[in-house]
Parts: structure tokens; sequence; C-alpha cells
């Protein structure tokens, strides 16, 4: 996947808010974050909110303009885009590692893919087994 690391135009700022929340929903420290959490809706927004506003900002995007598109207050933006949040901070080490080339998110789409056709299999399986019983 070619990322473009300041964007232009919608495209690219899709792309790149796309790979940040998909690299860092990845990582391991936030896979069990979540999978631990009681809040994990709200997890998964903070994380989505951070990398719609570093791909916004890397685009040059202002802060209030930000705000308006993403309905969120530029203070939170703003903790965000510091690291400031959990959050914030997770999503900009995940820019550093995409930039650095240390993340493969082909590979973890792969992985995902190659997960979600092994579950697939398994269903079916399951399914033949009760339809046994």
């Amino acid at each position: 996947m070619r990322l473009n690391f300041n964007p232009v135009g919608r495209e690219e700022i899709h792309s790149l808010e796309t790979a940040l929340l998909i690299g860092s929903l990845f990582r391991p420290e936030v896979m069990e974050e979540i999978r631990n959490s009681a809040e994990r809706l709200t997890w998964v927004d903070s994380l989505a909110v951070a990398a719609g506003a570093l791909a916004r900002s890397k685009a040059g995007m202002s802060l209030s303009e930000i705000a308006e598109e993403l309905g969120r207050t530029e203070s939170t933006l703003r903790d965000h885009l510091k690291g400031g949040t959990k959050a914030g901070k997770i999503v900009l080490e995940t820019f550093d590692l995409l930039k650095k080339g240390e993340l493969d998110l082909d590979k973890i789409l792969l992985d995902t893919s190659t997960i979600r056709e092994k579950l697939e299999k398994i269903r079916s399986e399951i399914d033949d087994l009760l339809k046994i019983l």
C-alpha cells in the first residue's frame, strides 16, 4: 500500500486516515486494551478521531476545519495531535512506524483475510456438525 504522508485531496486523506486506524487497531497493545476494556467503543472512536485528525492535519487543514469536519472540539483534537491522549499517542507512533516503513499494512490486511477465511471454514464445519446432531 503506497501512502502519501502529506496527503493532497480527499482520497489521499482517507487513505492515510484508514492506514493510521488499521495500523493502530492491530497493534498488540491496542488489541489487548480493546479486549480488556469495558469502554471498547469509546476506545475505537478515540482512535478513529485521532487518525482522522492527524491525516487532515498532515494535509494542511486548520484545526477549526478539522473540528468542523470531524464534529469534535478543537481542544480534543489538539490533545490528540500533540499525543496528549492515549489514542493520540498511539496514532502518532503508528504514523512514525508507517513513515519509516516499519509497519506493513499489507501483511496486517493479508493476515486478517486469512483469519477471516479460517473462521468461515470453522463456521461451516460447525454448521455441518450441527446438522448431523
